[in-house]
């Protein structure tokens, strides 16, 4: 499984206390207005955003499908010293996992959705959700922002690089974009010790490009309200062509 495969080195990837400073402001925002105090986050990881919002204050639940993801989140638990109940559960099982209405706010971040590659499972993953809320819960979901990808066909992201004493690691991420419309994305891992030969490898998993029209007409079909467009998880104003992000905020419809 791709992210069982990618969770050795995931937390290498992700420079988390550059990203965390950038977004939690936000999310704690949204959170405290509208009085959340149980959160669950869906594709969780490695567990570092219930992690920072258990250290100040929330309490904090995560589920991922990938068992190594959800290993590595306990273990990242365990060394911060809070305690967050991890469960290995995708998208669609939420509900089964913790019971419905158990929470007052749901994330669901770094691009997980389309990992869901039909409208069929997003629908179905969305309205899992909304079981998982209360009436009036907040939902925060991250992901690219497929309206700027798709239209310049944009095919390479940034590599990131990390280092641990004498081993190097180099990512690369790209699309390939496939003719049946989904893409397939990859991230090339390098790594070397002592500026010795580098060793690559691999791994590619199947998204579906979401467009921002078509999420807000199924969050509204799944039974939400107030669905609100952000350009990113710094709170700034959504433009189709130009962000990198489309966050969506939205409420559990209350009737």
């Amino acid at each position: 499984m791709f992210y069982d495969n990618f969770s050795p080195d995931y937390d290498r990837f992700v420079s988390w206390s550059g990203r965390l400073a950038i977004e939690m402001p936000f999310l704690e925002q949204k959170l405290r207005e509208t009085g959340a105090r149980r959160v669950l986050d869906a594709a969780c990881g490695t567990g570092m955003h219930a992690i920072a919002l258990a250290q100040v204050g929330f309490e904090t639940a995560g589920a991922d499908l990938s068992a190594g993801m959800i290993s590595r989140a306990r273990e990242n638990a365990e060394s911060a010293g809070v305690d967050i109940p991890f469960k290995a559960a995708g998208f669609g099982d939420l509900t089964a996992a913790f019971g419905p209405g158990s929470f007052d706010a749901l994330l669901c971040l770094g691009n997980s959705l389309p990992h869901l590659l039909t409208p069929e499972l997003l629908f179905e993953s969305l309205t899992d959700f909304a079981s998982c809320l209360k009436p009036g819960g907040l939902i925060v979901i991250q992901n690219r922002n497929f309206d700027a990808l798709m239209a310049v066909r944009q095919r390479w992201m940034e590599p990131q690089a990390a280092h641990e004493g004498q081993v190097e690691w180099l990512f690369q991420r790209f699309y390939d974009f496939e003719a049946d419309g989904l893409l397939t994305f990859n991230i090339v891992t390098l790594r070397r010790e002592n500026g010795g030969d580098w060793k690559q490898s691999i791994q590619s998993t199947p998204l579906r490009p979401l467009l921002a029209v078509e999420l807000r007409d199924v969050f509204q079909s799944a039974g939400f309200e107030s669905v609100t467009l952000f350009g990113g998880l710094t709170g700034s104003a959504f433009d189709q062509s130009a962000s990198g992000n489309l966050v969506i905020t939205a409420l559990r419809a209350k009737i």
